[in-house]
């Protein structure tokens, strides 16, 4: 598979590019994905449970994994199967509008989202986000912009972002948030 997805996604749209190529799918930023992870999981609790949410070939879980955390579940309906070959984990095949209009089963203390939530149309990124909440109390976005900016939704509070950013000056970043209890 092409390390260049961009045209792809120009050529097919998001939901295409992952239709016809779900079973090749890496995420050429792997490596800036697991230093972001890695230097931050002190400040992540996973002993509730973890979501993988759009979670691709497992790239998130994998390094989970490796730290040895225990409670991972995937969730991608593009990628489902090819998450459970990567990670020998259970992977939900639910997609945006499914978490929309449904929520999600189950209860996490913690949803981690690399790469996808930037793909998400405007419109409906409240009514995804606050479900997402439904189901655990913190999420974390991995991101390779700025967007989206959860901070800006009404009722949700930035607690802390990282970055890093590779030899050619790419950068990644890592928010993590909670609904606003109104409390300092």
């Amino acid at each position: 598979m092409s390390k260049k997805i961009r045209p792809l996604y120009d050529q097919y749209g998001a939901d295409g590019y992952y239709r016809q190529f779900s079973l090749e799918y890496e995420n050429p930023h792997f490596p800036l994905i697991k230093a972001l992870l890695e230097q931050n999981l002190y400040r992540l609790d996973g002993t509730s449970g973890v979501l993988d949410f759009s979670a691709g070939g497992g790239e998130v879980s994998r390094v989970l994994l490796d730290a040895g955390w225990e409670k991972v579940v995937g969730c991608d309906p593009f990628t489902h199967e090819l998450y459970t070959r990567n990670t020998g984990l259970t992977c939900l095949p639910l997609s945006f509008k499914d978490v929309i209009r449904a929520g999600l089963p189950g209860k996490y203390g913690l949803i981690i989202s690399s790469f996808a939530l930037h793909l998400c149309p405007e419109k409906e990124l409240f009514p995804l986000i606050w479900n997402l909440f439904q189901a655990a109390p913190v999420i974390s976005v991995l991101t390779p912009h700025k967007r989206p900016e959860l901070e800006q939704l009404t009722g949700v509070r930035l607690l802390w972002e990282d970055v890093v950013e590779n030899d050619r000056g790419k950068k990644v970043r890592m928010k993590t948030y909670e609904l606003d209890s109104g409390k300092p």
